[in-house]
């Protein structure tokens, strides 16, 4: 049985030509970074060639780019750190309410440490409320943060018009740009941003390592406290490996975005048209065009999106209800619900997210188990009759 897998959002192969990198500081080059002697020095030089390769990507400076585990922490400094450092401005945030929950969590905690907090509504694709933005940013906010693209449905954000009326009003302004990279060009001058979160198994680097960008000039409190590595700003021994790695999946990305781009759209779109004329009664979720080109949400009537995901597995392919990180919750997605779906179209939808390592034949091949799984769970609901 073939295996097929479309949940690329959740994470991606890591390339060859990452991990043949990733592999060489296995061998010699196993020093320690923040060590003055030359393994520690060669260590230290393979970081720095990585630094500039993610600082490239997003058009930042090497000295703005600061290297973490993992999305999650990245967001969780960006948040946290940034809120603190400037509480003698203010105590109010703005999110929204269908942000990462890594964002939302971390916006919880500084609610317990007596920050106000805004989650703006979104509109039905998944589009935040600029009306809503313009009417609850106040002297006292002093971070607006709101993702480039939503990691469910695809949806892109106006973030240039969300970065310029927080910094209208002197506010800073964090985007999560994990599930954007790679998905459209990222530029953080041309965008203006203040703070960014990425993470490089999203593109086919190793999972843990991500970086945050923070701007040049911007006053950010430490997350992680100990020793002096990333200039101080957050301590812990680096993980050369996969700093490398992250670095050689920039670099990639860079150099092969456009074809990448429009290879991964192609596939989506194929399967979407081809879904929506053998399958009927489903519902394509997030914006019609301002979204990402890698994932397609679509909503089964009277179907259990949990019981089509595993009949899709024993057919050998591999998609999600949502989030990796909310795998195994019983709560329907908190994106779904705050597009204004229902609790039963929320828990009958699935995201199928594509790479470039997949094919036409592969879509072909899902799109036939899809249907049959379909009409199998419909035949036995206790829905059918509805329409």
């Amino acid at each position: 049985m073939q295996k097929i897998y479309l949940d690329n959002v959740a994470t991606t192969k890591v390339s060859n030509e990452v991990l043949t990198e990733m592999l060489e500081c296995y061998g010699d080059t196993f020093g320690n970074p923040n060590s003055l002697h030359s393994f520690g020095r060669d260590a230290a030089a393979l970081v720095d060639k990585a630094r500039d390769r993610v600082a490239n990507l997003i058009n930042a400076e090497r000295s703005e780019i600061y290297f973490t585990s993992s999305g999650t922490e990245g967001n969780n400094w960006a948040i946290i750190g940034l809120a603190l450092a400037n509480r003698s401005k203010g105590n109010h945030i703005i999110t929204s309410s269908i942000e990462h929950k890594s964002v939302i969590e971390a916006c919880k905690r500084l609610e317990r440490l007596g920050f106000e907090v805004t989650y703006l509504p979104v509109d039905k694709t998944g589009l935040v409320d600029i009306a809503k933005l313009l009417h609850y940013i106040n002297h006292k906010t002093v971070l607006v943060s709101i993702m480039a693209a939503n990691n469910e449905v695809g949806t892109i954000q106006n973030l240039k018009a969300i970065s310029k009326i927080a910094h209208e009003k002197g506010v800073l302004f964090h985007t999560d740009a994990v599930s954007a990279i790679g998905n459209f060009k990222i530029d953080v001058k041309d965008l203006e941003v203040d703070a960014l979160t990425l993470s490089a198994h999203k593109f086919h680097g190793p999972k843990g390592v991500g970086a945050l960008y923070v701007k040049k000039g911007v006053r950010i409190d430490n997350l992680i406290v100990g020793g002096g590595q990333e200039r101080g700003k957050r301590a812990g021994t680096l993980n050369v490996p996969q700093i490398v790695g992250f670095g050689k999946a920039c670099e990639i990305l860079q150099q092969n975005y456009i074809i990448d781009y429009k290879k991964v759209k192609y596939l989506r779109d194929y399967f979407v048209n081809s879904v929506e004329k053998e399958i009927a009664n489903i519902t394509i979720n997030g914006h019609l065009h301002q979204k990402t080109p890698q994932i397609a949400s679509i909503s089964f009537n009277n179907v259990d999106a949990e019981a089509l995901l595993t009949l899709l597995d024993l057919a050998g392919i591999a998609v999600s209800t949502g989030s990796a990180c909310d795998a195994g919750s019983v709560e329907p997605s908190h994106v779904l619900i705050a597009m204004g779906k229902s609790i039963e179209e929320a828990q009958s939808t699935l995201r199928f997210s594509f790479g470039t390592n997949n094919t036409k034949e592969e879509i072909d091949y899902v799109v036939k188990e899809l249907k049959k799984s379909v009409e199998h769970l419909r035949s036995i609901s206790p829905l059918r009759a509805k329409k």
